[in-house]
């Protein structure tokens, strides 16, 4: 599936709720079926700057596809970073730079989490945006 498929997916997934209590604890159960980071990875170096929770992000890529893994010790915001997976990873890297999320928008993610929480998200979107560029740079 395409970077537009999926977040076109979660758009309607997303509609099936009808209150924001309803869709945090969508979220909260996505953070819960997150495959869990290799412990070699929970480092500094793998740690999302700008988020107030802690949240580890490694990128491998095979075949030319990056595939993402992820942990956070918050659980909305493993459920956020699960999300953010879902969408990027098994994508290629020029695709996962020049994404557009508008997802995000589209769901009232933005405007229903706390400025915290906002600015980690973008936080996240920024560094899987990175290691798309980074990537694609190395090819």
């Amino acid at each position: 599936m395409t970077i537009n498929e999926i977040q076109d997916e979660i758009i309607g997934e997303f509609a099936f709720f009808d209150d924001w209590m309803d869709k945090y604890e969508y979220i909260i159960e996505l953070g819960k079926d997150l495959p869990l980071i290799n412990e070699q990875y929970k480092t500094e170096d793998h740690l999302i700057k700008g988020c107030q929770s802690l949240v580890w992000l490694h990128a491998d890529e095979k075949d030319g596809k990056v595939q993402f893994t992820a942990d956070s010790d918050a659980i909305i915001t493993k459920g956020l970073i699960a999300l953010m997976i879902r969408v990027l990873s098994d994508q290629e890297p020029a695709d996962i730079a020049a994404a557009d999320l508008y997802f995000i928008n589209k769901i009232g993610l933005q405007e229903h989490l706390s400025p915290t929480r906002a600015n980690g998200l973008l936080s996240m979107v920024k560094q899987m945006k990175m290691y798309g560029l980074a990537l694609q740079a190395r090819n």
